[in-house]
């Protein structure tokens, strides 16, 4: 969000005023052939009326009618290990930023490196998932919306946050875990099955499909540029109007 400074007015005021100015020099000469008269009227002019411009342009800063509050939100990834969650969420979020309005992007990886203590099983992670939910709510609290990419496997918590925050928007990446394995960069999915990894989300751990999902994306079927603009055109018509 932008805020509009008092440099910023006046350098807006001075540039409309030459122009103003020049044209007003102009009229009075042609009418009465006098240049002095005309630089005088116009110099007189230029110093009210920059005042004045200025003052009417905080003072309608200060006036809310006409104006709409854009309620913040909250997009909320979640889906299988490597179904695209991080990758959209972050096309999304820069596809968002052209909006201009107060934004923060989160990832479960970037909360996990500040509080590295929270291990995987459920009770850790639905703690942890009400902790990401009040950071959530206190950005909101400062009209802040969220771009946040969690697995976030359980139902339970998915139904805290959307109790904690508000206009909160569950987007669920339907994959094939097949496809998942496939997109295995890492080789996650490789130690899971060979039980080096623990509580690993559709591998030796449950993944609850959300049943009340505003936006479902099925990644096996969908590009991410095709991903992007559903998710972006859904922002647009019911939040960001």
């Amino acid at each position: 969000m932008y805020k509009e400074t008092n440099k910023r007015s006046i350098v807006k005021g001075i540039s409309w005023r030459v122009v103003a100015t020049t044209t007003t020099i102009l009229i009075v000469y042609f009418f009465f052939g006098r240049l002095d008269l005309a630089i005088a009227a116009g110099l007189i002019e230029t110093v009210l009326k920059v005042a004045l411009y200025w003052a009417h342009e905080r003072a309608w800063m200060k006036i809310r009618w006409g104006k709409k509050k854009i309620e913040p939100f909250n997009l909320w990834f979640t889906g299988l290990p490597l179904s695209g969650k991080t990758t959209i969420a972050d096309r999304v979020y820069e596809e968002l930023q052209k909006l201009q309005i107060p934004l923060e992007r989160l990832d479960s990886k970037d909360i996990r490196d500040v509080v590295p203590d929270i291990g995987f099983s459920r009770e850790d992670r639905n703690r942890h998932m009400k902790r990401v939910g009040h950071l959530i709510k206190t950005l909101q609290n400062n009209s802040i919306s969220t771009v946040a990419s969690f697995v976030s496997p359980y139902r339970e918590s998915r139904k805290a946050i959307r109790e904690m925050v508000i206009n909160n928007i569950v987007v669920y990446l339907k994959a094939n875990i097949e496809i998942c394995k496939k997109r295995d960069y890492k080789g996650v999915y490789e130690k899971a099955l060979k039980g080096e990894l623990q509580n690993f989300s559709g591998v030796n751990d449950v993944y609850e499909e959300p049943q009340h999902a505003e936006i479902v994306i099925d990644t096996d079927k969908t590009s991410i540029d095709e991903a992007v603009e559903i998710i972006v055109k859904y922002i647009k018509k019911n939040n960001v109007k």
